[in-house]
Formats: C-alpha cells, sequence, structure tokens
C-alpha cells in the first residue's frame, strides 16, 4: 500500500533537515515531497520572518527550502550590524554571532586601549584591536528564548592575534552562567602553539576555524526554551599578561555543540 503525500510529509517532519536531504534521492515522489514548502517551513524557526527582514539578500528566495539553504550557507548580518545570524546545516538549530560592538569591552572607547579596525576574514564591518600588553574585560549576554529550545550549546571567543611574543603560560579567564546561577570558569590559554600546559593541567587552547579566524571554547550549556533567562559570558585577562602583539577581537558565537548530542 502507497503511502499519501500528507503522510509522507507528516513523517518528514519528524525527522532532521540532513535525513530529508537523503531521503530525497530515494524516489521522485520522495524528491518532490521533500522539496516542499511545508516540510521547510517545519524546519525554520518560528520567528525566522522577522529576523530575514534585517536582510536584503532573501528578499527574492523562491521557496522555503532555499531560504533555509541561504541562511545555513552563509550567515546574515543582522541588528544593525552588530549580530550575525545563521542555522546549523544538519539541524536546523540557530546560531548567532554577537560582534565586538555588540559586546562591552573595558575602556573600548579609549584609543589608548581599544582601535576599531577592518580585517578581511571578519563578516563584521569592524573588529575591536585590543593594545598590546593590557588587561582587558569582556563581558555579554544573550536571552535564552533567542535560541532553539531543546539544544545544546555552546559559546566560542572568537579572535585573530598576530604577537612576536605570546601569552606563554598566562591564562584567561572563561566564565558563563545562566540566569544569575552557578558561574562555571575555567582557565584557557590563547596561543595554539602551547597545546599543553602541564604547570596548571590545562589543555585548552584555540582551534582554527574555516574562515581563518581562531576560537576557543567557553563553555557549554543546555537550553530547554521553557523559561525566559539570559546565558551570561565574560572573559578577562588579567593585568600579570605578558604579551607584544596585535589581538583583533571578532566576538562571542553561540551555537548548537555537536559534540553533546
Amino acid at each position: 500500500m502507497e503511502l499519501s503525500e500528507e503522510c509522507i510529509t507528516d513523517i518528514l517532519c519528524r525527522t532532521t533537515p540532513l535525513d530529508v536531504a537523503r531521503i530525497s534521492i530515494v524516489s521522485k515522489i520522495l524528491c518532490s515531497v521533500a522539496d516542499s514548502n511545508t516540510i521547510w517551513d517545519h524546519f525554520l524557526p518560528f520567528d525566522y520572518h522577522s529576523i530575514i527582514s534585517q536582510s536584503l539578500s532573501l528578499d527574492n528566495a523562491p521557496s522555503k527550502k532555499a531560504i533555509y539553504l541561504a541562511l545555513s550557507d552563509h550567515p546574515i548580518i543582522i541588528d544593525r550590524g552588530k549580530k550575525s545570524f545563521q542555522l546549523d546545516r544538519k539541524s536546523g538549530k540557530k546560531c548567532y554571532m554577537l560582534s565586538a560592538r555588540a559586546l562591552y569591552i573595558f575602556n573600548s572607547d579609549d584609543e589608548r586601549y581599544c582601535r576599531w579596525v577592518t580585517i578581511p576574514e571578519s563578516r563584521f564591518e569592524e573588529v575591536a584591536m585590543l593594545k598590546d600588553d593590557l588587561w582587558f574585560s569582556i563581558f555579554e549576554k544573550i536571552n535564552t528564548l533567542d535560541l532553539s529550545p531543546n539544544t545544546q550549546y555552546a559559546a566560542f571567543l572568537v579572535f585573530k592575534w598576530i604577537t612576536t611574543h605570546g601569552f606563554y603560560n598566562d591564562l584567561v579567564l572563561l566564565s558563563m552562567s545562566i540566569s544569575g546561577g552557578h558561574v562555571y570558569t575555567k582557565r584557557a590559554c590563547l596561543d595554539m602553539r602551547l597545546k599543553v600546559l602541564s604547570m596548571y593541567d590545562i589543555r585548552e587552547y584555540p582551534n582554527v576555524r574555516s574562515d581563518g579566524l581562531l576560537e576557543i571554547e567557553m563553555e557549554d550549556f543546555f537550553i530547554s526554551g521553557l523559561h525566559d533567562g539570559e546565558v551570561e559570558m565574560s572573559v578577562r585577562i588579567p593585568k600579570s599578561f605578558s604579551w607584544r602583539g596585535d589581538f583583533y577581537l571578532e566576538g562571542i558565537e553561540v551555537r548548537p555543540n555537536h559534540k553533546k548530542y
């Protein structure tokens, strides 16, 4: 007995975008259903209209699938250039990047401490170039309702640095809390050349991203989507730091943590 198109649609909506892409190659019938607006409207966030209205790049998208693929292929810039939004290709979960302009950076309005410049790797018009041999503090928060429910997320500090003398054994403090609850703090090294800090028994160091920037995981956390709250993130570089060079702060990215689900 053949299944009706409505039944196939209902089944596919209970899978994932990755599953639908795989199933679509099985037969012409499944491909037709898998390309329908009903399927891809289900995978798009409920508030995607208000999000994409901030970008002109999706005005002429021919279908809901085209919108989904466009949002998962490349981030769009929103919030007057201060944030970017993207969908995780496999799951359809929301990803945000909070640019340096969206963050609270100690003394960011004082050119003795911080300059706003452009670098080719950045998706934003400006990044913060923090002066060398200087301690700094970064803080920001994101509302839990802006993220996808029932999702394990992680926050990443995204940056670039050109140095003649690195951070050596100096460690930054990466902290996170949800709605003023327990504060999770860990120490990490921003110099990817030092992969083992046996002195502190720490193995946290940056990785190179596909865009050429560096990132280091701050912490992971679970979003249930049931309560209105805030994820608070901070980075502190102590005054004892010793480094020479240019440190470019791109921002903080919040995206699904595939290691956890």
